[in-house]
Parts: structure tokens; C-alpha cells; sequence
């Protein structure tokens, strides 16, 4: 079976380029794929930014609106409109910089993209500048409006609204508000763990999802997320060679699960997916577990 359009003459087709705002669209279908994927892109900006508290509020599972709050380093008000620019970012300054990545966001084309399918509304204070208050600018599908002052706390606040709006073939792909809540519960969890000392907060429709206070361990943050059953179970692995260090909690036989979405792998901080590292884990305890079990 085939499907087609209206005839396109090839011969006459002319390369052109694309305007800023449709490459910013077409980049936020490959980096924003649902609500969850906004959190967790400006989950780790404000991780990147020092934040010791980050609180998150939805509505509809994100779909009608998000709102990432941090009490982290925050921005001066002729940065905003930068900070919306595609590829604008203070984490790499030279080529160079690629070979020693040591932040979770650097690519700097986050908040363009969602500004480019939402109405975002940025507000920031700098720490380090007492004497300024805060700024906010709002961007409406990309399009920026006026950066204006604003009374804000320390840190940076970002709101997003009406989500895929200008793209509905990707908005109607999303599904019910207690899925994409799953889906954001779950990108939250993954930032929340290999950083225990920082305190999270999750919201949905004004309900309390969870808290998470900041703690010293990491065990102390699984015990939090998973309850305490799992603790008695928990053994603690560290290992380094040649530059590279691990540590790990992996569970006793005794403590087993009906899938395997508790093996999670963390690389500087970023939770990864890889499947040959988690056949490993699985092959190690193959021998001790029974069939279907993780």
C-alpha cells in the first residue's frame, strides 16, 4: 500500500534555508517528546544552576502546564532573552570543552524549543546580586514579548503553557493526564536519585505527588522513593581503577521484583540506558534468581 500527496516537480525543487523558528520546532520534536521530556530538561538546568530545591506543579499531566521552580544561581535580566536563543548556553565556551563535559544540560537549545511549541514565561533573580530584583520575559510560540521587572525569590522559575500547541499531530499523540503524570514521576525519580542532597517537590492539579527532602545518601533517597522494605536488602559496592570509579547498591537474591525497571545506571550524575550494562547486571545474578524475576 501506498500513500501519496499532491506531485512535487523534483527537477524544480531549490534548496533553501530553513527559518530560526521552524528548525527550533522541528529540534523541539526531537527533544520534547511529552511533559515529562520538559522536566527533565529544566530539572537538570536547575540542578546546573546549584539548586538545592526544585519544585515542580502540573496541570493535565503537563499538557495545560508546567512549572519548574529552583532556588538555584538564577539569571541577571539581560541574560533572559539570550537564554532563549537557540544553541545559547553558559556550560561550554570552546571545542575543547566536549571532551570534559561535567554538567547535565550544555547543548543550549532546551528552552528554545520549548519556547517554540508552548507559551513560556521565564522569571530569574541573581544570587550573587542583591541589590537587583528580578526580571521575567515571556515568549509566545517563540516569538518574545517585553522583558519587564518582576518581585521573584533568588533562583529562576520557568511556566510553560498550552504544550504542542502550534504542532497537534504531536500533541494528540500524548495521552491521558495519569500517564504523562507516570511519565513525569518517573523523570523526576531519575534526577531526584544520584542527587540525594536535593530537596524535590511534585504536584499535580494543586495534590501533593510527593516530597523529597534532602538527604546525605543515596540509599537514604532510594529508601524515601521505594519505602523501607528494600533497605534490609541493600549492599554497598565501590570499586575505582585507572581514573574511573563505581558505586552501586544492589539487592540480595531474597529481594526480588516481577520486572526490571528498578536496574537503573548512572553516569556523572545522568541516567543512562544502556543495554549491554544491563545484561550484565542480569547475567550476574542469573544463576540466583528465579525465571521472571529481577
Amino acid at each position: 500500500m501506498s500513500i501519496t500527496g499532491q506531485p512535487t516537480d523534483t527537477a524544480a525543487t531549490h534548496i533553501v534555508k530553513l527559518a530560526p523558528e521552524i528548525v527550533n520546532r522541528i529540534a523541539a520534536g526531537e527533544v520534547i517528546e511529552r511533559p515529562a521530556a520538559v522536566v527533565k530538561e529544566l530539572g537538570e538546568n536547575s540542578l546546573d544552576a546549584g539548586a538545592r530545591r526544585v519544585e515542580v506543579a502540573l496541570e493535565q499531566g503537563g499538557k495545560r502546564r508546567i512549572r519548574v521552580r529552583d532556588d538555584g544561581c538564577g539569571m541577571a535580566a539581560e541574560e533572559l532573552p539570550l537564554a532563549l536563543a537557540s544553541h545559547a548556553t553558559s556550560k561550554l565556551k570552546a571545542a575543547s570543552d566536549l571532551l570534559h563535559i561535567a554538567t547535565l544540560g550544555f547543548r543550549g537549545e532546551a528552552l528554545a524549543s520549548i519556547a517554540s511549541i508552548g507559551e513560556l514565561t521565564v522569571r530569574a533573580r541573581r544570587r550573587d546580586d542583591a541589590q537587583r530584583g528580578g526580571a521575567e520575559l515571556t515568549s509566545r510560540f517563540g516569538e518574545l514579548g517585553e522583558l519587564k521587572p518582576c518581585g521573584c525569590p533568588v533562583g529562576c522559575e520557568i511556566e510553560v503553557r498550552e504544550l504542542f500547541a502550534t504542532t497537534p499531530a504531536r500533541f494528540k499523540f500524548l495521552k491521558g493526564a495519569s500517564t504523562e503524570l507516570s511519565h513525569v514521576v518517573e523523570a523526576l525519580q531519575r534526577l531526584a536519585l544520584p542527587h540525594p542532597e536535593v530537596g524535590f517537590t511534585l504536584r499535580h492539579d494543586e495534590r501533593l505527588v510527593f516530597e523529597l527532602a534532602p538527604v546525605e545518601q543515596v540509599r537514604e533517597r532510594l529508601i524515601e522513593l521505594w519505602g523501607p522494605a528494600c533497605a534490609p536488602s541493600l549492599c554497598e559496592v565501590n570499586y575505582c581503577e585507572a581514573g574511573l570509579s563505581l558505586h552501586a547498591l544492589i539487592a540480595t537474591p531474597e529481594y526480588t521484583r516481577p520486572n526490571a525497571s528498578r536496574i537503573l545506571l548512572f553516569l556523572n550524575g545522568r541516567h543512562i540506558r544502556d543495554r549491554s550494562l544491563i545484561a550484565a547486571v542480569r547475567e550476574a545474578y542469573r544463576e540466583y534468581l528465579p525465571s521472571g524475576r529481577y
